[in-house]
């Protein structure tokens, strides 16, 4: 959707960013301990995303890894924003909720997204009010976007009905957040 900006708007709006203040990791859960590492076999944190990833691409959920959850976890959560977008807010891309403690990733396409039906069940509301992923579609001309995949340990499980959106997600988190790990992919459409 965001591709159809014309590059010359795009670049005008290059100042217009939500910032990375505004992401849940900082907003919402900044004194949470980080202690969760979160990678992917598919890029290095701080690094490009392949298109693959990407609405120019397959539209693909990344592979993600995750390693130090710690003991009493009862659930893990993906919240995947976009900490540049040209919104007041971070766009949200991906939630996922009640992901279980004992494994250590997600393939990749594991969110459903227009280039994949999924595996994931409980997955919430992006931005643009779809559930599952929404592929990393910035302006082109508004220079590189940090999409900051955030993955929460849980002293409970949350129990959501249907595909709820980022509100109701972060409300029913907080008091319950034990860790936090974060890895950040970029994308920019030139």
């Amino acid at each position: 959707m965001l591709e159809k900006i014309p590059h010359a708007v795009g670049e005008a709006m290059s100042g217009l960013r939500a910032g990375i203040e505004k992401t849940a990791y900082r907003a919402e859960f900044e004194n949470a301990p980080e202690t969760i590492r979160l990678t992917s076999p598919a890029f290095a944190d701080g690094a490009a995303m392949p298109a693959r990833f990407t609405q120019d691409g397959e539209k693909l959920s990344p592979p993600l890894a995750w390693s130090g959850i710690p003991a009493g976890t009862a659930a893990l959560v993906l919240l995947v924003e976009d900490a540049d977008s040209p919104t007041p807010k971070p766009i949200v891309h991906a939630i996922a909720w009640d992901l279980s403690p004992t494994s250590d990733g997600l393939p990749a396409g594991a969110l459903a997204s227009p280039g994949a039906d999924g595996t994931v069940e409980e997955v919430g509301r992006n931005t643009f009010l779809k559930a599952g992923y929404l592929p990393p579609d910035p302006p082109t001309g508004h220079g590189p976007h940090r999409y900051l995949f955030q993955l929460y340990a849980l002293n409970r499980h949350l129990g959501l009905d249907g595909h709820p959106g980022r509100s109701a997600l972060l409300s029913a988190m907080h008091g319950h957040v034990l860790a936090k790990g974060v890895l950040t992919g970029t994308y920019e459409r030139r």
